[in-house]
């Protein structure tokens, strides 16, 4: 199952395309992206937008030996370096963005009750949150790709943030 939405695909380019939502088919999959995660196993080119949101929230639901807000930013760091990447102020690892989305999947799991995995990861996908512009409602994009907002947790400059 796909479905379109429009986003910027990259923050110095304001041309805005098509992208369709990668829905994950089965538990075992989102399980995969968070273990590979964990063990910094997960092939580069499956660490996707979708499977960072799954991630994330399988970590929240399923994990909770991790605190995401305090343990997440070492596991993405240290996955980004494991798989030849590099977090510099320029790429790799964004607190502002890594804190926004957990606190924003941690309100949306508060609302789907006991669905299932692949239900709940599914869901969030489709939701309003699931767009990679999500971030852009509540930050200008100046702020948001900010060496500062990189670096650590920055405060929103259009509105706050309602999750």
């Amino acid at each position: 199952m796909t479905r379109k939405f429009r986003v910027a695909i990259d923050p110095e380019l304001p041309i805005i395309t098509d992208h369709p939502i990668r829905f994950f088919d089965s538990e075992e999959a989102i399980r995969r992206v968070g273990e590979g995660l964990l063990a910094r196993t997960l092939p580069k080119a499956e660490w996707t937008h979708e499977a960072h949101l799954a991630a994330c929230l399988w970590l929240l639901r399923d994990r909770p030996d991790i605190v995401p807000e305090r343990d997440l930013p070492g596991i993405i760091r240290s996955y980004n370096e494991a798989v030849g990447g590099v977090n510099d102020d320029s790429q790799g690892y964004h607190e502002t963005l890594t804190q926004l989305y957990i606190r924003g999947i941690k309100a949306f799991l508060s609302s789907t009750n006991d669905t299932g995995l692949i239900e709940a990861v599914n869901a969030l996908l489709a939701s309003d949150m699931a767009p990679r512009g999500w971030p852009l409602r509540f930050y200008s994009r100046e702020r948001l790709f900010s060496v500062e907002a990189r670096r650590g947790w920055v405060e929103p400059d259009l509105s706050a943030i309602s999750v």
